[in-house]
């Protein structure tokens, strides 16, 4: 499995009852080629960034079109991104 980030453009007002159904269906429809991770939302850039451990991003897409359409939810997808490299600051700790 390789690592995503997906970045949606969801605005400065993010409301966290919006997203919750989101969340429990994008769950509900993670499979072994895409699972959700983790998010965090940047209310100064008005976006909310996803990782993924994924197969590829056409596995990702699936997972999030199938949500979106389960929960009628816009929820907009400025793109799907490989993050080929991941540096963990525990590593360089003296």
């Amino acid at each position: 499995m390789s690592k995503y980030m997906c970045v949606h453009p969801v605005g400065s007002n993010m409301d966290p009852d919006v997203a919750t159904p989101l969340a429990k269906a994008i769950k509900a429809n993670s499979t072994t080629d895409a699972y959700w991770i983790r998010s965090w939302y940047a209310p100064e850039e008005g976006r909310f960034y996803c990782e993924w451990d994924a197969k590829d991003a056409d596995a990702v897409r699936a997972v999030v079109d199938a949500a979106l359409a389960q929960t009628g939810i816009p929820f907009p997808l400025e793109g799907i991104y490989a993050l080929p490299l991941m540096v963990w600051g525990e590593d360089y700790r003296s």
